[in-house]
């Protein structure tokens, strides 16, 4: 999947990357105890407990997607906001993604719930080396709506999740690189009022000390599930 992003900083440019390997980082926090919550929190939803933390699943490459409008089976699905990281000629960048999951079928695997929702990323990003100094003080946070109104569904600290260099070092056996054409996703942080479905999702990476975001939004159609 071909992807092409705008690089937010002094000499804005675009970069184009023709993805070939993408990663979902999975229970990817450094605090136990918040891992624990998000395990019960899809345990509540009967999601099995993971065989060990972290995991990294695989998805298919053509499931990456910068439109703003995407398709789903059912009403079932529900998005997660994750700092997205690749490399380009040697260096490291970060934008956002949408882990965007089929939570019915969670239940069953959650390695296909994941494969067979497509995978939202932001058309925008920023060096990674920019922002690698302060990486804790980063914050992710998404919005749905509900009842037409817009609300926060999930907001925390990088601070809470391993960085991109830990989870890159885990999947690739000790390289904190990425290799060019791959992507990852590096973790989520719980919902505010559980897990449920949206049609809108907004997902954002904010630095305080730049006072910048990144943001992403898209909207879902329901595809009717046939028997």
């Amino acid at each position: 999947m071909k992807a092409v992003f705008q690089i937010e900083d002094s000499q804005p440019r675009q970069v184009e990357v023709d993805f070939n390997t993408v990663i979902v980082a999975g229970w990817a926090g450094r605090d136990m105890a918040a891992i624990e919550h998000h395990i019960e929190e899809l345990a509540a939803i009967g999601v099995p407990r993971p065989s060990s933390v972290p995991l990294y699943y695989r998805i298919a490459d053509n499931q990456l997607t910068q439109d703003e409008t995407v398709q789903a089976l059912g009403e079932e699905s529900s998005g997660e906001v994750e700092t997205f990281v690749f490399s380009v000629d040697g260096e490291m960048y970060v934008s956002i993604a949408s882990d965007h999951t089929d939570r019915k079928l969670e239940t069953y695997s959650v390695a296909m719930s994941k494969q067979v929702c497509v995978k939202p990323v932001a058309t925008s990003a920023w060096r990674l080396a920019d922002v690698a100094d302060y990486w804790d003080e980063l914050v992710i946070r998404s919005y749905i709506v509900e009842n037409g109104v817009e609300v926060l569904y999930q907001e925390g600290p990088l601070a809470s999740l391993r960085t991109p260099q830990d989870l890159i070092a885990g999947y690739t056996g000790g390289t904190a690189v990425l290799p060019e054409g791959a992507g990852m996703t590096c973790g989520t942080v719980g919902a505010i009022g559980g897990i449920r479905p949206s049609a809108d999702f907004t997902m954002e990476l904010h630095d305080p000390r730049r006072q910048r975001s990144l943001r992403h939004r898209y909207h879902v159609e329901t595809l009717p599930v046939v028997a």
